[in-house]
This record gives structure tokens, C-alpha cells and sequence, in this order.
């Protein structure tokens, strides 16, 4: 997997933890891809748990908030040792650069749409899912064009996931106000604007870019 012309500028790459996790993976059979493809499992887990979420109560609502907000976690710790295994390690492959993008790609639709019908709104989970899938389009598309990969924001996959995480921590505290599903359907909204944002910011910089190349 070589990830060289396309990785995600991350502080915790450089962080002591993740440089001894990645190397313990590299002295493994564990293939970089492998990893991508995990990443898939963790984030359609994810979905599955903010699913149930909507049709559960009290304590195992609680668990499965909690169970959601970690594999989402896990999700992104995936994302980011495939990447230092295939690079850092020199364990990359010639498919490589399709296992970078394509499991992120469904990570994104199988969370946000899993989110959509736990709090019964499966139209904005789905909006959500397109709009972020949107934003990778637009980075791929200015790679496809000759420019470098663009990751900026608002509402770029590590935010989207940071947001969607830490709805899933403040819905615990819901029913001190009677509340179901508002923290969550907030953060829906607020990933599906951002994405939207953030697909629109890109295109302009893109366009930007090549007519300065005219």
C-alpha cells in the first residue's frame, strides 16, 4: 500500500505510541490492506450499534453509545496504522492506493448512515453519507488533475468522526433531560453541512489552483 502521494497530514503519526504500535504490527504477517479492510469491519459495527441505539433503552442504550463511540475510534486507528505500516515499514503493494481510499469510503456510509436510523432519520444519514463521500471525490479529483491532495475542513473524515464521536458521549447524559436521539440528529446536520462546506471550499481552491496553472 503506498500511501506516499496521498496521506493525511496527522500529529498523532509522529506521537511515541503510535510509532511503537505501528512497529509491532510491521513485525507481523498483518498486511497494511489488512488493516484497511478492518477498518471496514469496525466502522459497519459502529453503524450497526448507533442502529440499535434507536431501538434500545437505559443501560444498553448506554453500552451501545459507548460500544459505538469506541469502534468508531477503532475505525480511525485503522486509518491511521495502514497507512505507517505501508509507508514507515515499506510494507506497501501495487493495490495499495485502492485500499487507502475504497474501505474509507464505505467506513463513512455504513457510520453515518447507521447514525441516520438510530434517531429515525434516515434521509438526513444518507444526505450525510453523500456529502462525505463528496469531499473525498473533490480531493481525488484534484489529484486526478495534478494538484495535491486537499484535506482541509471544516468537515474533513478525522472531524466528521471526532463529531459523530463525541455526539455518541453526550447522548449518555440524555436522559437527564428527557431527551432521544437530538445529540445525535445535531451531529448529523452539523456533519452533513460541513460536508457540504468543505466539498464547495475544495472545488474553489481547486479551480483556483488550475486556472493559475493557465
Amino acid at each position: 500500500m503506498n500511501k506516499t502521494e496521498n496521506r493525511r497530514p496527522l500529529a498523532s503519526r509522529d506521537t511515541g505510541w503510535a510509532k511503537a504500535m505501528a512497529r509491532r504490527l510491521a513485525e507481523t504477517s498483518i498486511t497494511p490492506n489488512q488493516i484497511s479492510m478492518a477498518s471496514v469491519v469496525f466502522a459497519a459495527l459502529a453503524g450497526l450499534a448507533f442502529w440499535q441505539v434507536g431501538e434500545t433503552e437505559g443501560a444498553a442504550r448506554a453500552l451501545l453509545l459507548v460500544l459505538a463511540g469506541f469502534l468508531v475510534q477503532c475505525r480511525l486507528l485503522c486509518n491511521l496504522f495502514d497507512g505507517m505500516v505501508a509507508v514507515e515499514a515499506g510494507k506497501g503493494s501495487p493495490d495499495g492506493a485502492f485500499w487507502n481510499e475504497f474501505p474509507d469510503r464505505v467506513a463513512d456510509i455504513a457510520i453515518l448512515i447507521g447514525v441516520g436510523y438510530g434517531v429515525d432519520q434516515p434521509a438526513l444519514g444518507w444526505a450525510a453519507a453523500g456529502f462525505a463521500v463528496l469531499t473525498a471525490y473533490v480531493r481525488e479529483l484534484g489529484r486526478a488533475c495534478g494538484q495535491e491532495a486537499d484535506f482541509s475542513g471544516p468537515m474533513a473524515k478525522p472531524h466528521r468522526m471526532a463529531a459523530i464521536t463525541l455526539a455518541a458521549a453526550l447522548s449518555l447524559f440524555e436522559p437527564l433531560w428527557n431527551g432521544r436521539g437530538e445529540v445525535l440528529t445535531v451531529a448529523l446536520w452539523i456533519v452533513a453541512i460541513g460536508a457540504v462546506l468543505t466539498a464547495l471550499r475544495r472545488s474553489v481552491r481547486l479551480v483556483k489552483e488550475l486556472r493559475g496553472q493557465a
